[in-house]
């Protein structure tokens, strides 16, 4: 497993909202040990001169091979972390999405490669799934934003 240290700059991260019920579609985050510390949604980082929605588009094709619909809902949030030991810093887009495809939603999980060749899994995970295992949700503040009163009640917006 390789070790991942937060970069020296500023990260812009663009990252898809995918519900199905009450659940998110979100992949695990590893310590160094390689103990699940928490789940985020799937995205990635955003390339210079690319618009951060059109990152989202490239991010589902390369690893998933699906295409996604975003909605007009999104959130940015500016996350500073540490993460053992290191500082970051991420801007990050999180825009409501669903799949163009129905299959996606048929599967308990789906198999990704990320663009570092390493792979992972995505699963369906509800907010109190991830409280009754002690994982976190990241990034941090994301989930509160989600939460806010005025943003549809079930944290997710309509997807008719």
């Amino acid at each position: 497993m390789p070790i991942w240290r937060p970069a020296n700059t500023i990260t812009v991260k663009a990252l898809a909202l995918i519900w199905q019920d009450d659940a998110l579609l979100l992949s695990d985050i590893f310590d160094d040990t390689g103990r699940v510390k928490g789940m985020r949604p799937l995205g990635g980082t955003v390339e210079f001169g690319e618009p951060w929605r059109d990152t989202l588009q490239r991010e589902f094709l390369e690893e998933l091979g699906a295409r996604i619909t975003l909605l007009d809902s999104y959130l940015v949030v500016e996350n500073l972390f540490e993460h053992h030991g290191v500082a970051g810093h991420e801007i990050i887009f999180a825009c409501h999405a669903h799949f163009a495809e129905s299959r996606f939603y048929q599967k308990d999980s789906i198999a990704f490669e990320d663009s570092d060749e390493t792979s992972g899994i995505a699963k369906w995970v509800s907010f109190a799934e991830l409280d009754a295992k002690g994982l976190d949700f990241y990034p941090t503040g994301l989930r509160e934003k989600l939460m806010e009163p005025g943003r549809s009640g079930a944290m997710k917006p309509r997807l008719s």
